[in-house]
């Protein structure tokens, strides 16, 4: 596959800035193949200073050259960039999209040309090279782009295509999914500092526990189940704590959590 010749980044927040920092360490872009936009200047140059890259307010600008760009606004001005650029956007330039709830038909719909179109939904895990994307097509969209937006969240994790129809819930589990578990991993931590040990301690405990155990699933391709098996063994102190969560109803509530996020990430743009 063809490397990108030009990326323009339009809004970047964190997750831009966190995939352009990915882009330049893994070689994969230049600095001078790389222009970025904000809404404020004091922004801009902070990307401009740690980056290296090309920076400017003007969003038309931005994508003149560009044959790939990266929309990281907010669900809510994602409508006013959209008005905003597509007189400049050619058909042959591809646009990817990170906004939550925005369907590839909403951005198509907007556009009002052909210009390919590819939803993303990313997570902050990204930021440590750890991400879980997901990846799907609109109807301009061929395997190639797919691909080439691939290539841009392998850079900062794990990359999935899957139907449009998933991605409220891909927003509600693998976007929203961090949070909850910061929230666990807190709790277990506070839970070693009840039982004696130094908040430091517990919390790097709970946190390394955390990420051994996802590294368990993903590795070995064992179903959880299996896995939470393994280490309940008979009359031990496992299973004992096991009881306490489930009397506490903790599976039910990580359930409920999904499905109320997913309801909830239908609302963030008219579709």
């Amino acid at each position: 596959m063809d490397s990108i010749s030009k990326l323009a980044v339009i809004g970047a927040g964190k997750m831009g800035e966190t995939l352009i920092k990915a882009l330049l360490e893994t070689h994969l872009l230049a600095a001078e193949q790389v222009i970025a936009t904000a809404k404020h200047a004091r922004r801009l140059e902070e990307i401009a200073e740690r980056c290296k890259v090309a920076v400017t307010l003007d969003n038309r600008e931005a994508i003149a050259a560009a044959e790939v760009i990266l929309l990281c606004v907010k669900p809510q001005t994602l409508r006013d960039v959209l008005n905003e650029i597509k007189s400049v956007v050619r058909p042959e330039q591809m646009l990817i999209s990170i906004a939550a709830s925005a369907t590839t038909a909403f951005i198509e719909r907007h556009l009002d040309n052909t210009a390919p179109v590819v939803r993303a939904m990313p997570n902050t895990p990204a930021l440590v090279r750890a991400g879980m994307t997901v990846l799907c097509p609109g109807k301009h969209a061929r395997e190639e782009h797919l691909q080439r937006a691939r290539q841009i969240f392998d850079a900062v994790g794990r990359t999935l295509i899957i139907d449009e129809k998933y991605m409220d819930a891909v927003t509600a589990l693998s976007a929203s999914g961090p949070a909850y578990i910061y929230v666990i991993l807190e709790s277990l931590a506070e839970g070693g500092l009840k039982v004696g040990l130094p908040r430091q301690v517990a919390t790097e405990l709970a946190a390394q526990m955390c990420f051994g155990a996802a590294r368990m699933v993903l590795e070995t391709g064992a179903h959880p189940a299996l896995l939470k098996d393994a280490v309940t063994t008979p009359a031990g102190c496992t299973i004992d704590g096991i009881l306490q969560l489930e009397e506490g109803g903790l599976r039910v509530t990580l359930i409920k959590a999904v499905v109320e996020a997913t309801r909830r990430a239908t609302q963030l743009i008219e579709s």
